[in-house]
């Protein structure tokens, strides 16, 4: 990723922490509009959820400058996952949700650039966690 593309996504994030409420709380709302079938696989409540979500997506998003020292902990995450029943195929829609929840809490800030950066981060990410749970899916 360049460093533009970074700072773009650092930005976004830092008026959606600092100028929204929820934003966790609404990527679920989305997760489970567009698949219900996802919701029996949260055994916390989505509160809960939300919060690790969101503390998650701060960590990794300060750390772009260095995302190799992290793929570790993002490989664990993908593990954890698959023990909750998370396959290759939930990583899309997973995509989806966040990219419309981005757009809902950035309104009038969203524009292609913001949308192309976070969709590059998220395939470099979504892409490493499906790697590396390959042997559990045969992928």
């Amino acid at each position: 990723m360049t460093d533009s593309k970074i700072l773009i996504i650092k930005n976004s994030w830092f008026h959606i922490i600092n100028n929204t409420e929820n934003a966790g709380e609404y990527f679920y709302q989305v997760l489970f509009q567009l698949d219900p079938s996802l919701k029996p696989m949260f055994k916390t409540n989505t509160e809960e959820q939300s919060k690790k979500l969101v503390m998650m997506l701060s960590y990794v998003i300060s750390k772009l400058n260095v995302l190799d020292q992290i793929m570790p902990q993002i490989e664990g995450l993908a593990q954890r996952h698959t023990k909750y029943g998370v396959s290759p195929d939930h990583y899309q829609i997973v995509g989806q949700a966040l990219i419309q929840m981005l757009e809902y809490k950035l309104e009038k800030h969203w524009n292609e650039e913001i949308k192309a950066a976070w969709l590059e981060v998220y395939t470099i990410l979504s892409g490493a966690m499906i790697q590396s749970t390959s042997e559990v899916y045969n992928v």
